[in-house]
């Protein structure tokens, strides 16, 4: 997502009864909402004569007024789960060998491109693993999903080869770090800039990691996915109702479909539309870290699914997603996985960086950013939690990294 760089939103609290709902980016179109005394009931939203139209099956049309608001919403469909179901479920390969499907887009990243430390590769501790980064962008043209769109979920995914667990860690789209150039800034700008490879370059060089495979999705197709998996059950609160419903509208006006409002708390099935709209939202208590847990739940809830279905939902599925997804993950990759397929299970997740070794700061020029306040004590943390690692040292790299983090954020900071 191309980030305004005055953007301060994403992690402080929106000011109560400020009258601004969330939709794509965070805004509204500006102007007053109409009703008989120039109020309206908090979640009704008038159509032509005070009343939304609904279809036959109780579905919320998305009025042509609304498609045609002078400001038109950008909604930015989180779809990085779906690499998750491409990682962990054997029709990938099966529907790429016995159907006339070519399959994903793939690229080969260069090796000696991606940075990856020597004391890295020779990390006894990291052998037996398979680390793939994932990243969600906003593609609204097949050429975005190899650069120009900035990443607006990125996380890594970590494979135990031997056992099949699976760690997932949220790299948060706004930690200022080094975009693998020299440059500072936030680092879901790598991809823009230098797509897929610059983005892992970006991982490795800052994380000590060793990634050299990746799966990018595009604008569409999770929705598509979650309901060909029959939903998903997601734990919905009361504070989360009113943004599920008001991010649909604008997600429905992009995929020009109808919407089902959520009604309910607790444990539901939610289908694809209300599961997307869950992964956008970003205000509530928790902000943006509170939204990549969100994001990170829908993953182990389509993993859930996924594992339930049989052979030819799974292949419509695949087929759904198949036009937004592009990969340097080839047969061979996909073989060195399926050798685990019935033992996948995400065991753990988590955020970088860690809770209680961050802060939050607009950086001058370059926006509000998350920043690692010790970029070395984030990577032990890191390496310790993927690779059970309690005694990892840091390379060189980093700590001239955490130097320079430390030296450009530290007047920014909010204490």
């Amino acid at each position: 997502m191309a980030t305004n760089s005055n953007y301060n939103g994403g992690y402080g609290q929106r000011p109560a009864g400020s009258g601004r709902r969330p939709s794509g980016n965070g805004q509204r179109p500006a102007g007053q909402r109409p009703s008989g005394n120039g109020q309206r009931p908090a979640g009704q939203r008038p159509a032509g004569n005070g009343q939304r139209t609904t279809s036959g099956n109780g579905q919320r049309r998305v009025s042509a007024k609304q498609r045609a608001a002078k400001k038109r919403r950008k909604v930015i469909i989180f779809g990085v789960e779906i690499a998750v179901i491409l990682i962990m479920v054997a029709v990938l390969y099966l529907v790429m060998t016995h159907t006339n499907n070519e399959g994903p887009k793939v690229t080969v990243l260069e090796t000696e491109e991606l940075r990856i430390p020597e004391e890295v590769q020779q990390d006894e501790a990291m052998k037996g693993y398979m680390n793939i980064a994932l990243f969600g962008v906003d593609a609204t043209k097949d050429s975005q999903l190899y650069k120009g769109s900035r990443s607006d979920s990125i996380m890594i995914a970590s494979i135990n080869m031997d056992t099949g667990d699976i760690k997932l860690v949220s790299v948060y789209r706004d930690t200022y770090l080094n975009i693998g150039t020299d440059s500072y800034q936030k680092c879901n700008a790598a991809y823009s800039y230098g797509g897929a490879e610059q983005a892992v370059k970006m991982l490795n060089m800052n994380l000590d990691m060793d990634i050299t495979n990746f799966v990018t999705v595009g604008y569409k197709g999770l929705s598509e996915v979650i309901d060909g998996l029959g939903g998903v059950y997601i734990d919905v609160d009361s504070e989360e109702i009113k943004h599920i419903n008001n991010y649909q509208i604008g997600i429905a006006e992009v995929l020009k479909c109808d919407y089902t409002p959520v009604t309910e708390t607790g444990v539901q099935l939610l289908n694809g539309l209300q599961a997307t709209a869950y992964c956008r939202i970003r205000y509530t208590a928790g902000n943006d870290f509170k939204r990549a847990a969100r994001q990170r739940e829908v993953i182990q809830a389509i993993e859930d699914q996924a594992k339930k279905a049989d052979y030819d939902t799974l292949s419509k599925v695949f087929n759904s997603a198949i036009d937004d997804v592009y990969t340097s993950l080839d047969s061979k990759d996909i073989l060195d996985l399926l050798a685990n397929i019935t033992k996948y299970r995400i065991v753990d997740e988590g955020g970088f960086p860690e809770e209680t070794m961050r802060a939050t700061g607009n950086i001058g020029a370059k926006g509000s950013s998350v920043v690692p306040l010790d970029l070395e004590s984030n990577v032990v943390w890191l390496h310790q939690f993927l690779f059970d690692d309690a005694n990892y040292t840091v390379t060189d790299s980093v700590k001239e990294y955490s130097r320079k983090i430390a030296s450009d954020t530290a007047p920014y900071l909010n204490k």
